[in-house]
């Protein structure tokens, strides 16, 4: 008998995860603070609930995907959260990007409960949440991790158990460090070459089959230079994951110089009112600054 899943978080991401667990045949039970998003999936075959808490009476496993580390909190510890309705045997996975001491805090309070945690947030955007194909990185116990795989295997392609609890968020911040750093360094290539008279799509073409091809230019590249910018990840989250990552650094006496310039650049982007766009639209802040638009000629 297959286990029953909560899901609390509808958005660009959810939707499509708990979409494949539907279609996977789990009996899944949904919730979000936007009720479309809900009435969505209750077409789809999901239960409604009201309240996070409801959401873990009704579940064995209850899965979240929200914006930030305050929404985990309320979601797992908040007044009507899922402490409320804590059982022991109920396992609680939380697949947002968040801090590493939050998760490892709400671990530890869900914990004296008898609620097993997990901390699995994921790379691949919009794309790899649609495609089933997102990369899961995950922190806690084995036992767990082993136990739970098969669900996360219907929603990525490649899981990965990182360590203890929080070190699934800890491998996300170094992965929103290098994705930040792909765009930033596609953004200068496009720009500087497009100001030197070159066409954008032969930079992307010639990139592309060589070293410094990546999958950010692979998935965005085309997206870029047409001017596209619609959000797979939006600006904003991928602002406040470089607050997450500068913060964890200074708490471990990290220095990150490269990533604090992404930092600066993204701070740009929350100022010029870009939030809403894709990540990808760093690029702007860069043409901004040399005065012209990296876009195909075609």
């Amino acid at each position: 008998m297959k286990l029953k899943i909560g899901f609390i978080g509808l958005g660009i991401m959810g939707h499509h995860m708990s979409g494949h667990l539907l279609e996977a045949g789990f009996e899944v039970a949904v919730y979000d603070i936007v009720k479309p998003a809900v009435e969505e999936m209750v077409s789809k075959g999901a239960k409604a609930c009201a309240s996070c808490k409801e959401i873990a009476q009704v579940s064995d496993v209850v899965i979240s995907m929200v914006p930030d580390s305050p929404d985990v909190e309320k979601v797992a510890l908040g007044e009507g959260g899922l402490i409320e309705a804590a059982r022991k045997g109920l396992i609680y996975i939380d697949m947002s990007t968040i801090a590493p001491k939050t998760s490892i805090k709400v671990a530890e309070e869900l914990g004296k409960k008898g609620i097993s945690c997990l901390d699995a947030p994921v790379s691949g955007g919009e794309t790899g949440a649609k495609n089933a194909a997102l990369s899961i990185m995950v922190g806690g116990s084995k036992e767990l991790f082993d136990q739970m795989l098969p669900i996360f295997e219907v929603m990525g392609k490649t899981v990965t158990l990182c360590g203890a609890n929080g070190a699934g968020q800890t491998v996300k911040a170094c992965n929103q460090i290098q994705v930040a750093m792909n765009f930033i360094g596609m953004a200068e290539a496009l720009v500087l070459g497009t100001k030197a008279g070159v066409d954008p799509a032969i930079i992307i073409k010639v990139l592309s089959g060589g070293y410094a091809q990546t999958r950010v230019m692979e998935v965005r590249g085309p997206k870029i230079i047409k001017g596209e910018f619609e959000p797979g990840f939006k600006s904003r989250f991928h602002y406040k994951d470089l607050n997450i990552i500068m913060d964890t650094a200074r708490a471990l006496n990290v220095p990150l110089p490269a990533t604090a310039v992404a930092h600066e650049l993204f701070s740009a982007m929350m100022a010029s009112g870009r939030g809403e766009l894709d990540h990808s639209a760093v690029i702007n802040i860069i043409e901004d600054l040399a005065k012209i638009q990296a876009r195909t000629k075609e």
